[in-house]
């Protein structure tokens, strides 16, 4: 069943980290497979949203999502967009941002050291909003409860993440921004530290948006179908568990597309912070992407979604690490070791944290009535 499963992103990890180290030396697998990792942890809950979604649909769509959602996850999302990041924040063409990277990389690295404050800034506030949401909601399981408990009842309170997310921006600006390093030495870049991060929390809204409105239609269609479904029975008729189909099903895949998509930001917005080359951080996040579809269809076949309940905990605390390093790295450098260890660190404490808390259970099943986590 693994191999099965994970086959190709075995195959493709080994073509990756070897072409890797042969095109640019030791470095490079190093860097790659850390923004493999980093992928990987970054996008494990994206897994389990995707997996409890995929099930309930139909075998046509659950390959529809597969095959042609993988070509926009790996080719258009982590491939295309980190050329486009480069290509806006440095304004010059996508060719030109290509050709520089391979003709000219002392004038890419300028550029991008250049366009470095504005792409941490959006980053960063992208990032604080998904960690920012996340802990100011209410959860049945908590995993930092002494955190996690005040934080939940200080979220009743409307737009709390966006107020908190613009005064970071704010401190940011004033304190990092004023001095950012740019390739001519240190300039104020507050004016577009500002811009950049506003234009990261507007994407974020709307992304969020494009997510609602898909999840609205979905229970909607969700809600008919089951209606047609109730109706059938008391008629007599036959009713069978395939899983959705049309409406309902479509509705799913562009949902499923939307949150696939930002989720894929954070992960490729996260990469500027290990990394500026665009080559090492389009292969490593490919190997990490087709990891985490491979995941989503391992859940699905195992029906395992619960098992380890803090693992989207850790990711999240991961993600706010990340959002704070790269506003940190406005003005400051952070070695990209710390910045990848910092997510692998967090996922592993999270793992091991669901692990002791299963067998926890298991004990208190077979001792007795089992406690609430």
């Amino acid at each position: 069943m693994v191999l099965k499963t994970f086959g190709w992103s075995f195959a493709i990890t080994a073509i990756g980290l070897a072409f890797a180290a042969w095109q640019w030396g030791w470095e490079a697998f190093g860097i790659v497979l850390i923004l493999s990792i980093l992928e990987i942890s970054l996008s494990f809950d994206n897994a389990v949203v995707n997996a409890g979604i995929l099930k309930k649909m139909n075998a046509f769509w659950q390959k529809i999502f597969l095959t042609i959602g993988i070509l926009v996850a790996v080719f258009g999302m982590r491939l295309v967009f980190p050329v486009a990041i480069v290509a806006i924040s440095a304004k010059v063409g996508p060719i030109e941002a290509i050709q520089l990277a391979l003709d000219d990389p002392p004038r890419y690295e300028a550029l991008v050291t250049d366009a470095h404050p504005a792409i941490a800034a959006f980053g960063g506030m992208f990032l604080l909003m998904i960690f920012l949401d996340f802990v100011f909601e209410d959860r049945d399981h908590k995993w930092l409860a002494w955190l996690e408990r005040p934080l939940a009842k200080l979220g009743k309170v409307d737009m709390l993440s966006v107020c908190v997310a613009l005064i970071a921006l704010m401190v940011s600006a004033m304190t990092f921004a004023t001095n950012a390093h740019t390739s001519t030495g240190h300039a104020d870049k507050s004016a577009t530290v500002l811009l950049a991060g506003v234009a990261g929390l507007i994407t974020y809204l709307i992304v969020g948006g494009l997510s609602s409105y898909f999840e609205d239609k979905l229970e909607e269609e969700e809600e008919r179908e089951h209606e047609e479904e109730e109706k059938a029975k008391a008629e007599g008729k036959q009713v069978s568990a395939v899983g959705l189909a049309g409406k309902a099903a479509f509705f799913l895949f562009l949902y499923l597309e939307v949150l696939d998509a930002s989720f894929s930001f954070d992960g490729v917005i996260g990469a500027f912070a290990i990394t500026n080359h665009i080559f090492w951080m389009a292969l490593g996040l490919g190997i990490g992407a087709m990891y985490v579809r491979s995941l989503t269809v391992y859940l699905v076949r195992q029906g395992t979604l619960d098992d380890y309940v803090y693992l989207e905990h850790g990711a999240h605390y991961a993600i706010g690490a990340l959002a704070v390093i790269l506003l940190i790295t406005i003005e400051h450098e952070i070695s990209e070791l710390i910045t990848g260890s910092i997510g692998v660190v967090l996922i592993a404490a999270s793992f091991w944290s669901s692990v002791r808390r299963n067998k926890r259970l298991e004990l208190e099943a077979a001792t007795g009535p089992a406690a609430k986590a």
